[in-house]
């Protein structure tokens, strides 16, 4: 039909057999209770009339065909059209004369759509499975005598070779010990971080331009929605283990004090400066000056956990005998955080959901536009907009994920104030995953169990809060937001799969954590590169094929691939950006 379509886009052509026009209505089956749109009106059958529209893929539509003059609905059908297909649709009289049917046939055949992505997820396992069989079978190939003699004659004293009395498992130490860190240094908390980073330069590349590697419209998760909240988690896990480092070695808390404050304010500048660099306008765009950001929000959430711990941390755990709360000490010997962490949550209930917002139903929570049948056009994040709206004004985030489907005028940011709190408890969560390694040190069984505990308690928290759907729920899930259940649900993630790391790299020694310990030990220099170098040569290019996903998919494994390179490079030189 001469048509081009781009990724996630098919083709409908509506053919009219009906001696009347019709009109046809479409909602995306993911937008909440949203109002029916026209997509085409297509003439009665004179002149054998069809319209053609381009549609999306990304998610199932609901299809509805109606007569405009006796407002009448002929026929309706959920489908998910799948990318690059051109389907007709055909509306006719059946045999029951007062009534209409539709059928589809298919004009030309979509797309695998999926199919870069199995490719590139087979590639990626097959060079996962060298990384770890050819160090393995050569240092088989080395405990030979005969080979040993040959081959391994005159080595030189470094971390990479070890004397053979040693043993693999040694080898595996001295191979995953990261630059002059100490030996007691958690390599699955650095893993945790690094596998976060990974994913998130990869989902800030575009994530192949899959939506599932994209943040959700407004409610509900994907995988883009996760990375966010583990950096936090694991903020509040690492202030818990430097501070008390630092309280044992004899610091004061003024020294704590100055540090935090350094590291908060650049931060701070480093996400003000690189959020509102434009090439024309220099390094900070006046021209539209937006103030919240992640890196903004990571430096207020940072702060705040490191005033908790400066303040109401522990040095030492003062129990020497079993007591009836011995099981609770890791909660109990931190009560005056705790109650900081309940009050901040009530600040963040009470205005969510008491706050008037004008012309809105109090703790609203929903995207505006067309959802909710189009009654709160102007709502977009009830009271969390509006707080963000007396604050910033218009400089704020322009383009929220919720604008192209529910159709959303209102500026909205994912960084505002309101989520900025809940982002406090997701990071005092972390903090918790590091009074639990320090209370129970040495006793692994325990560690796991009670990261396990945590993890069962929070799901069944975020499981309750949202009543397993995406929508329906008391606090739905959402990212936008930051909303309770959001914070309880990636907690619940959060804690498995530290648990899950801790287990593997540190506890069994089954996995040294490569290639994601690069980054993860280089954190603020690849988030920083990547975000300021991340869209130019050879990073990224202008992309010639634009029909399907695997040039961009390519070039989001490339780009993300790149840094982790760089990473390992500077972690070979010892080279470490700290703040």
């Amino acid at each position: 039909m001469g048509v081009s379509l781009k990724m996630d886009q098919a083709l409908l052509t509506f053919h009219n057999l009906l001696t009347e026009e019709t009109s046809v209505f479409y909602t995306s089956d993911y937008c909440y209770k949203c109002v029916p749109q026209l997509l085409v009106a297509v003439k009665p059958n004179n002149n054998n009339n069809n319209e053609s529209a381009v549609i999306s893929t990304k998610f199932a539509l609901t299809m509805q065909v109606q007569s405009p003059n006796r407002n009448t609905t002929f026929c309706r059908w959920s489908q998910t059209y799948e990318e690059g297909g051109q389907y007709s649709v055909w509306i006719q009289r059946s045999e029951v004369e007062s009534e209409a049917v539709c059928f589809h046939t298919v004009d030309e055949a979509p797309h695998h759509a999926n199919l870069p992505l199995l490719v590139a997820t087979l590639l990626l396992a097959v060079i996962a499975l060298l990384v770890v069989l050819v160090p393995y079978i050569y240092r088989r190939r080395c405990t030979s005598h005969f080979i040993k003699t040959i081959c391994c004659q005159g080595s030189q004293p470094s971390v990479d070779n070890l004397s053979l009395q040693d043993g693999a498992a040694a080898g595996r130490e001295a191979a995953n010990r990261p630059g002059n860190a100490k030996p007691a240094r958690l390599l699955s908390l650095d893993a945790f971080r690094g596998f976060s980073l990974t994913v998130m330069v990869f989902v800030n590349y575009g994530g192949g331009g899959y939506w599932f590697f994209q943040h959700a419209p407004w409610n509900g998760l994907t995988v883009a929605d996760l990375v966010m909240p583990w950096f936090v988690f694991i903020i509040g896990t690492s202030v818990v283990l430097a501070f008390r480092s630092m309280q044992r070695r004899g610091a004061s808390r003024r020294q704590l004090l100055r540090k935090t404050t350094w590291r908060t304010v650049v931060l701070f500048l480093l996400g003000f400066c690189f959020l509102n660099y434009s090439p024309r306008d220099g390094p900070l765009s006046w021209s539209w000056l937006r103030v919240p950001g992640v890196l903004q929000r990571l430096a207020f959430t940072y702060f705040v956990l490191s005033l908790l711990q400066t303040f109401w941390g522990q040095k030492e755990i003062p129990l020497r005998a079993p007591h009836w709360w011995s099981p609770l000490q890791d909660v109990l010997l931190y009560w005056p955080q705790w109650l900081i962490i309940l009050l901040l949550e009530t600040v963040w209930l009470s205005v969510t959901f008491l706050l008037p917002v004008p012309n809105c139903p109090t703790g609203y929570l929903g995207a505006g536009g067309i959802g909710d049948n189009g009654l709160y056009p102007e709502c977009t994040g009830g009271a969390a907009g509006l707080v963000d709206r007396w604050m910033f004004g218009d400089n704020m985030y322009r383009y929220p994920t919720c604008k192209e489907m529910y159709q959303t005028t209102q500026p909205f940011d994912p960084e505002g104030l309101l989520g900025t709190i809940n982002s406090v408890v997701m990071g005092f969560l972390g903090m918790q995953a590091g009074k639990i390694f320090i209370c129970y040190k040495g006793r692994n069984l325990h560690i796991l169990g009670r990261l396990l505990v945590w993890a069962v308690i929070l799901g069944i928290s975020a499981a309750i809060l949202s009543k397993c759907t995406r929508d329906g729920g008391f606090i739905p899930v959402n990212k936008n937001l930051w909303s309770l259940s959001y914070v309880v649900c990636m907690g619940c993630f959060s804690f498995l799969l530290l648990g899950a790391m801790y287990f593997v790299i540190d506890i069994q020694s089954w996995w040294g954590g490569q290639p994601f310990i690069y980054p993860g030990m280089n954190s603020i220099f690849v988030y920083v590169g990547h975000s300021l170098l991340g869209f130019y040569f050879p990073f990224s290019w202008e992309m010639r094929f634009q029909e399907s996903h695997w040039e961009r998919l390519f070039q989001s494994l490339w780009g993300t691939a790149l840094w982790v390179l760089i990473a390992y490079f500077l972690y070979r030189k010892k080279f470490f950006l700290k703040i």
